[in-house]
């Protein structure tokens, strides 16, 4: 290389190869981005109504505001997705045939005495469903909702052919912030951070950042419907800008919003003026004057069927509705009625804003049993049961003011077993929670949640197929795909996640892999985004945090290993402890005297020292004329050890937790 090229270089030309980078000179994909903003910022909320805009901005502002770094505190990547990846991918195959799958029966239970005409209705229903099944060809599953209703806590499990597909868990003693509605006191305005404190009765102000004043516009995953033109003759609301905030909202003033986000750490809660009430088949804008349609929604059809009843239904001036894809077949009068609820809750909402005084909550999110019927009740649900003959009252209640003949599937379960043992949950719950997921076929996935990110190893294991291994491993992924599309659902885990699928050679295998975790995350209600398989053989996606995960909620770090999930190992704390002695040794002074020292360890570490590193103990001993004593304490942690001077019972080291 010249003089010249080289000096030319060193002054600001960048080295670039033949052909260019590849893949890394693409222009970032905008929604992947988005998505991943999403995703790490842990937005709350049922349904994704309005556009998040301006992401970064309100969360470098929130973070400054709770004295942290603009970007936030550091992560740790610490995920293990196993060493011996290669040989635990290697394909045995087994040549025993799999055994048929028995056609699945609902868990029968005793019901309590009824009347008359309700034992004949119980009958009729079930007869029609047995011809029902007759009739149709095509294979029906059989969808629960299994509720475990307790005074500490309530579990919902939904089951598909007794198969665990969604779970929820809420702790009673918990305050149900996300999704409540406050009305709150503006403590002051920063225009640097273009932020608002508000008081809404909590320790720490709530955060509210600009953006989330200014009315926003409807998410990518909702579709605008336009009103006929008589409707939508509304009052023209002057459009508030960013400027106007410290005018209309000045320190003092009263303001009316809802909980996005709940506090973390240093951070106070995060809120936004864009009130959303969400119901059965709807979901109420209090503050909007638009209304839309979910793009869950597919059937051309049925979307067409869905706004002209969204056209005609009488909501009131500067007011907006958005359809929820659980109306998707539903009969107009459902979405009156369910409009209807929620006017008469809006309404009741307004009542507590006119009278509560300031930083007091005026609507509540609903419990978990009241999500569930709001959530889950779907005409596909076969029964709820519930042990717990309050819950079961008043979910009997709440159904009955939309259709009376689907309160009928909810039944309440009084059996000596518990409800969640007699449905086979329990042991499914044990199961899907393990690190290691096994698969139908021997295969498995190995799920490592960390603070930055979820990661998802795939292995074959001893999987049963055909000696075409690339056949073989197609179908391992494919079952992976679905099996973790359920675990995201039923661990509620979020933000970015990497799924380390078995290699394939083939583009077509790949792109069917990515079908198949699109097609299983179609259901998933949070919103998720995935890119293809690159070409390090990774899959990426990101899926927004509703809630802390399962695993937050049930599992605290172990105060043994502090949350690591390993221990030192003997031969480590073996070289830990002659590394002290010989410090402590090479320290005193020489004389005649012997110098005597006590080791305390646990039993494990000293069966090590008595065997295989006592030569080194002794040789320690004549070297620095010294005697070394060891016991063993049952109480200790495996990381702990204690020197003492036996002369004194002065205690020279203690090391460990």
């Amino acid at each position: 290389m010249s003089n010249n090229n080289f000096s030319r270089r060193r002054r600001g030309m960048r080295f670039r190869p033949k052909g260019g980078f590849g893949q890394a000179q693409q222009k970032p994909d905008r929604e992947a981005v988005q998505a991943r903003a999403d995703a790490v910022t842990e937005q709350g909320g049922a349904e994704h109504v309005f556009e998040k805009r301006h992401t970064h901005e309100i969360e470098r502002a929130e973070n400054i505001a709770a004295g942290l770094p603009p970007q936030g505190v550091p992560e740790n990547l610490t995920p293990d997705t196993g060493a011996d990846k290669k040989e635990s991918r290697e394909v045995k195959i087994d040549t025993a045939a799999p055994q048929e799958e028995k056609p699945f029966m609902p868990v029968p239970i005793s019901e309590q005495p009824k009347g008359i005409l309700d034992t004949i209705k119980t009958a009729a229903t079930n007869l029609v469903k047995k011809v029902q099944r007759l009739i149709r060809k095509e294979k029906t599953v059989c969808k629960e909702v299994i509720i475990n209703a307790e005074t500490l806590e309530t579990r919902v499990a939904v089951t598909e052919d007794g198969r665990l597909e969604e779970f929820n868990i809420e702790r009673t003693t918990e305050e149900r912030l996300v999704g409540s509605i406050f009305k709150g006191k503006v403590r002051n305005l920063e225009d640097g951070l273009k932020a608002a404190f508000v008081d809404i009765g909590f320790e720490k102000n709530a955060f509210l950042h600009y953006w989330d004043i200014v009315p926003n516009q409807f998410d990518s995953g909702v579709e605008i419907v336009e009103r006929p033109s008589g409707r939508d003759r509304r009052p023209a609301r002057p459009k508030i800008t960013q400027k106007d905030i410290p005018r209309l909202y000045p320190p003092g003033s009263e303001i009316i919003v809802q909980v996005t986000k709940g506090p973390i750490g240093t951070k106070g809660p995060r809120i936004t003026t864009n009130l959303v009430l969400p119901g059965r088949y709807l979901v109420l804008l209090p503050n909007a004057d638009q209304s839309g349609i979910s793009r869950k929604i597919e059937n051309q059809e049925e979307r067409k069927r869905l706004k002209k009843i969204l056209r005609e239904l009488a909501i009131p001036d500067g007011m907006g509705v958005i359809m929820r894809t659980a109306g998707e077949g539903q009969q107009k009068r459902y979405f009156v009625r369910d409009l209807a609820l929620l006017l008469e809750e809006w309404h009741g909402v307004q009542e507590r804003m006119k009278n509560q005084p300031p930083a007091t909550c005026v609507f509540q999110e609903p419990d978990l049993i009241e999500r569930t019927v709001r959530d889950f009740l779907t005409e596909d649900v076969e029964r709820i049961v519930v042990d717990n003959q309050k819950a079961h009252d008043r979910m009997r209640d709440m159904i009955s003011k939309i259709s009376a003949r689907a309160a009928r599937k909810v039944i309440v379960y009084s059996d000596a077993q518990p409800i969640f043992d007699r449905f086979n949950i329990s042991k499914q719950l044990e199961n899907a929670f393990s690190r290691q997921v096994h698969l139908k076929s021997g295969g498995y996935i190995v799920i490592d949640e960390t603070e930055a990110l979820v990661a998802i190893d795939v292995n074959t294991g001893r999987h049963k197929g055909s000696r075409d291994q690339e056949a073989t491993i197609l179908k391992v992924n494919l079952e992976a795909a679905e099996e973790i599309c359920r675990q995201l659902r039923l661990r509620n885990m979020g933000g970015l996640i990497v799924l380390d699928f078995i290699d394939m050679k083939s583009r077509r295998d790949q792109q069917s892999v990515y079908q198949r975790v699109k097609e299983g995350l179609r259901r998933d209600k949070a919103k998720t985004h995935i890119l293809p398989i690159s070409q390090l053989g990774l899959m990426e996606m990101t899926r927004q945090r509703h809630t802390e995960s399962v695993r937050s909620a049930v599992y605290d770090d172990c105060p043994y290993c502090k949350g690591r999930g390993k221990v030192k190992s003997v031969v480590t704390m073996s070289v830990e402890i002659q590394r002290k002695l010989q410090e402590i040794l090479k320290k005193r002074e020489r004389d005649e005297s012997d110098f005597q020292l006590r080791i305390v360890v646990h039993p494990t570490v000293l069966d090590r020292l008595r065997t295989e590193d006592e030569k080194h103990l002794i040789e320690m001993e004549k070297r620095y004329f010294g005697k070394l004593s060891f016991r063993a304490d049952t109480g200790m942690h495996a990381e702990q050890f204690k020197i003492v001077n036996v002369e004194n019972n002065e205690e020279l080291a203690s090391v460990g937790s």
